[in-house]
């Protein structure tokens, strides 16, 4: 799986111009989902993003994870990610998962998400979506599982 974690003062998601899922300092991850990606992929990725040090402890320094700061979570589906980018002017897809593959692996690390840290906010998968967001830092990193 791959995720492009980005830290953030606040970030929402709206489709149709609706609010679906907004949150406060934290982290807004764009998740990407290739075929050869598994449940366990899934929780891999969950357990660095939890883990991950991006937020600034005392001294400045990025020591701090979102757990460690009860910083909020929202994860977007985002199957662009997983793009072939290598050849052309327009991206291929096929090294992304299939749309139900993709779908079910992303609720699998959403609920597991919910289960091991709160809040946890989230994008639908397959919708069109308008993501905002404050970037904090900027940072910005890609993750791979």
């Amino acid at each position: 799986m791959i995720a492009l974690l980005q830290r953030v003062a606040k970030a929402e998601v709206h489709i149709a111009d609706e609010l679906t899922a907004s949150i406060g300092k934290g982290l807004l991850i764009l998740v990407g989902v290739r075929p050869t990606d598994d449940e366990a992929a899934a929780l891999r990725l969950l357990g660095k993003l939890l883990k991950y040090r991006v937020f600034a402890d005392e001294a400045g320094k990025m020591n701090l994870s979102l757990q460690q700061i009860a910083g909020d979570l929202l994860l977007v589906p985002q199957f662009t990610l997983a793009a072939d980018t290598r050849h052309g002017l327009r991206p291929g897809f096929s090294t992304a998962a299939p749309p139900g593959e993709a779908a079910r692996l992303f609720e699998v690390l959403v609920e597991a998400a919910r289960a091991q840290h709160s809040p946890v906010a989230s994008g639908v998968f397959g919708a069109h979506m308008q993501v905002s967001l404050t970037n904090d830092g900027p940072v910005t990193l890609w993750l791979e599982s």
